[in-house]
């Protein structure tokens, strides 16, 4: 059975000063230790990621973060920038505060960056059986039209409002299913799913973007049929009717455009995801760039996912390998994992991320808005592959905006 992925849930940040509660906050919602509870400050490192269903918001992601006022020489500052950072992935935000006192200057930062990056916040006031929160902390909140609720993580008083208020807190798309490619899938009409056995997906697995696609296929009361590159002809041949969509791993990208029809629509998963996650104009602009590379061009590669990566890795090897193979000059690459995200790409010619089958919509466009603040061309593994290999206007043709953005960008 699989579970839902992490970057599909709806994920709720939990901040404050050490010892503010956030950990015996989250053991409260999950009703199980899910955070080491310690009168020691500064007791949770790193983030701490819970998942769990929250009706009717359905599958949800706590995180649980170190205290955003650690100041301790090294660590401690590293844990508080790290705390910050994890705003990028965040749907909505929970700060927990002290109820006997108003927020101090770590808090108050904090409510800025929150609305500086428009993610809904909500305040907790904890220890709600100690003390009832001070007249000036309620003025304070609600001049600044912060919603809060009073909640003790010791008796769970106030708990049942607290998941109405991130209900309340949760944007409309979350409340609706978010589609990968049902607008393009027509009622009991086939689509092919093209699927090489990836190298990296532990035996037995297929990886997470197939997946996700048999699902919404499915959802949608459509059918597909999944095959390796090789066994193209004799599937098509097999059908009754030609596919209403042809959908190949990036890798390839290449044979599928040339063994499905021009008649059938082909766009790759990561192409999908690009829509889903991200923003698939922009991606398609930043294809563009890729003409305007030259010697020694810095581009980063970001893997959403930490994985070690096997021999001709799609973003290790075989990208840079084709980029190198299609400027004809040496390039500079750099590569990154997980949440390691340069604050600042601007040192950057060009970026070039994973489909982020892992990330949530949050965390993918707040790297996009970091590149286009600084005037960095985006794109992502799907579109770059598609360009790289010629095919990428055939790729983009069943969304007529990146289509026409991307020819824009080309100058064509």
């Amino acid at each position: 059975m699989q579970n839902t992925p992490r970057g599909l849930r709806f994920q709720i940040g939990l901040f404050g000063r050490r010892n503010a509660g956030k950990s015996s906050l989250l053991n409260a919602i999950a009703g199980q230790d899910v955070s080491i509870v310690s009168p020691v400050p500064g007791t949770t490192a790193d983030p701490v990621n819970k998942a769990m269903e929250l009706p009717p918001l359905g599958p949800v992601l706590f995180i649980d973060t170190a205290g955003i006022d650690d100041e301790e020489a090294g660590i401690g500052a590293l844990r508080a920038d790290r705390s910050l950072k994890t705003l990028d992935r965040c749907d909505a935000a929970l700060v927990i505060l002290s109820p006997d006192r108003l927020p101090d200057e770590s808090e108050e930062l904090l409510f800025r960056k929150l609305a500086e990056k428009n993610i809904p916040a909500a305040a907790v006031l904890g220890k709600s059986d100690l003390a009832a929160p001070i007249p000036e902390l309620t003025a304070f909140l609600e001049a600044r039209k912060i919603p809060f609720v009073s909640v003790s993580a010791r008796t769970g008083a106030g708990l049942s409002d607290l998941r109405g208020l991130l209900i309340r807190l949760a944007p409309e798309e979350f409340l609706a299913s978010m589609s990968m490619l049902g607008d393009l899938t027509e009622h009991a009409k086939p689509v092919l799913l093209i699927t090489p056995v990836d190298k990296e997906a532990p035996r037995g697995r297929m990886i997470l973007p197939q997946v996700q696609a048999i699902r919404d296929v499915l959802d949608h009361s459509a059918w597909c049929v999944v095959t390796q590159e090789d066994l193209i002809p004799q599937v098509l041949a097999g059908l009754s009717a030609p596919p209403v969509l042809a959908v190949t791993d990036s890798q390839v990208f290449e044979t599928a455009a040339a063994l499905v029809p021009s008649s059938v629509p082909l766009t790759s998963f990561s192409i999908l995801l690009a829509r889903m996650k991200g923003d698939l104009t922009l991606c398609a602009e930043g294809a563009a760039a890729i003409r305007r590379l030259h010697e020694g061009s810095r581009i980063l590669i970001a893997e959403a996912c930490t994985h070690h990566p096997v021999s001709d890795d799609i973003g290790r090897e075989k990208i840079p390998r084709w980029l190198r193979k299609k400027t004809g000059v040496p390039l500079d690459f750099t590569f990154v994992q997980g949440t390691d995200f340069p604050s600042d790409p601007s040192g950057f010619d060009l970026v070039i991320h994973c489909g982020a089958c892992t990330f949530n919509r949050r965390a993918v466009l707040s790297r996009i808005h970091l590149c286009r603040e600084k005037d960095v061309p985006f794109t992502n593994y799907g579109v770059c592959i598609a360009e790289l290999h010629g095919i990428l206007e055939r790729a983009l043709a069943p969304f007529p905006a990146a289509l026409a953005a991307y020819r824009k960008a080309s100058g064509r």
